[in-house]
């Protein structure tokens, strides 16, 4: 299944790429924009549901085969954004726009045919269920606020007496176990949510924790395609004497980490920690996220200590009140935090995916994935946001703001220091619900 959906990549990216080219205007730039986000919007969140319902997880095998999956999907998607940033991007900047555009869109019409010749293939996952998963959560809450007078002895005793236990599951939101008992003076509908109905609404619960403490993750994510282009425009990017390397293309390295890391992480990494653990996946889901979010933190570090150097090379070279001036110092020394930034997206983004995926209701797969995308997109309203307040903090009474057009005046990496701080304090809180983390249909803890 991965490789029917790599060619999307390419045309995902190269459109986003071209919203705004030479000769394009505003409107037309913000219709293919928002044709972009539909497209995406229905297509992201249930493409990897739907791969991933491909696999029985019931049989060993397959079960080895679904958690590959991720990581395969996620290497095509990266692979399709290389060839979009290295190939694509050459032809419509030398050759032709038109070009640029027809390519992507005959991928995208040979990806359609191909995809359309497996449908008799596919498996379907098939309910019984009549009621909306979304419907049965919201009675357990809804059933359990209007309990909320029964207190915990007489939830037990009352359970008693009717042929259950409230103790059964998780001991977790114990509210709502309220939910079992048919809701007080309710005469119509009065029965009281199946235990199984339960579960599910503290599963869906569970998940917050682990969404929340990874939003600072999201901010960082953005950094790669925002701040670190900024920081490179400013540094030496000379191949040869001819030819300088664009600071957007810097973004390239990120993908070309995950690329060549995700073969490696699959075929070898995993494989030995299988053998250790006996684990499908060599290492929890959590474990795997945990990991990637540390590895980012890394990555704001290096990335504080290269601007340091920067400002401290133009202050060397009396660069200071040159903002145009190139700063003689190799864009190389940024390919650390770049490389190390790939290698976390390739554990904390793939164990995302697969985490959301594998924790909501049956159900609800398709909007388990629709939350992890969200920490991305929230993740990039709190960087605006982030970047908005310390920029009015930072420049009142007359000081440079650590964002200021002149950016040897500035402070990137006290910007640098500060996601690195965030990024720590969030792992704590990371590790300290991981540890307590149920997981749904007998997972490990972490």
């Amino acid at each position: 299944m991965a490789e029917r959906f790599a060619y999307y990549g390419i045309n995902s990216n190269l459109i986003s790429y071209l919203t705004g080219p030479l000769g394009q205007s505003t409107a037309t730039a913000a219709e293919n924009a928002n044709a972009l986000s539909v497209a995406e919007g229905g297509h992201k969140p249930c493409v990897q549901a739907f791969g991933a319902d491909q696999f029985d997880g019931q049989d060993p095998e397959e079960c080895k085969a679904k958690s590959s999956f991720f990581n395969w999907w996620y290497f095509g998607m990266c692979g399709a954004i290389t060839v979009t940033l290295v190939v694509l991007t050459y032809i419509q900047d030398n050759l032709s726009w038109g070009l640029g555009f027809g390519i992507p869109c005959l991928v995208m019409v040979f990806a359609l045919i191909l995809f359309l010749l497996g449908t008799f293939t596919y498996r379907f996952c098939v309910t019984s269920e009549e009621i909306s998963p979304f419907v049965r959560i919201g009675q357990v809450f809804l059933k359990a606020a209007r309990n909320w007078r029964i207190t915990s002895l007489s939830l037990s005793v009352e359970g008693e007496s009717q042929g259950f236990l409230p103790c059964q599951g998780s001991q977790e939101f114990k509210f709502l176990n309220k939910a079992l008992l048919a809701p007080e003076g309710s005469k119509e509908g009065g029965n009281g949510c199946s235990v199984r109905e339960v579960e599910e609404a503290k599963a869906f619960l569970r998940l917050f924790p682990i969404w929340a403490t990874c939003l600072v993750y999201g901010i960082v994510f953005a950094q790669s395609s925002t701040v670190f282009t900024k920081q490179g425009a400013t540094m030496d990017r000379s191949i040869s004497p001819s030819l300088e390397l664009p600071a957007a293309s810097l973004q390239s390295v990120v993908t070309l980490s995950i690329v060549v890391f995700i073969p490696i992480y699959d075929r070898i990494l995993v494989p030995i920690a299988r053998a250790i653990t006996s684990r499908p996946s060599g290492i929890t889901m959590l474990q795997r996220i945990g990991i990637g979010i540390l590895l980012s933190t890394v990555s704001m570090c290096i990335a504080a200590a290269v601007e340091m150097k920067r400002l401290e090379m133009a202050q060397e070279y009396g660069l200071v009140d040159k903002p145009e001036a190139t700063i003689p110092m190799s864009v190389i020394w940024m390919i650390p935090q770049y490389l190390i930034l790939g290698v976390s997206e390739s554990l904390t983004m793939v164990g995302l995916q697969e985490f959301f995926y594998d924790q909501v209701p049956n159900q609800l797969k398709s909007t388990g994935l629709a939350l992890y995308l969200s920490i991305l997109g929230i993740g990039s309203f709190l960087s605006s946001f982030l970047i908005s307040v310390i920029d009015k903090a930072t420049s009142r009474h007359g000081h440079q703001s650590w964002f200021s057009d002149n950016l040897n005046k500035g402070h990137l990496d006290y910007f640098y220091w500060l996601l690195a701080g965030l990024s720590a304090i969030a792992l704590t809180a990371y590790l300290y619900f991981a540890k307590s983390y149920v997981y749904n249909r007998g997972g490990s803890n972490i």
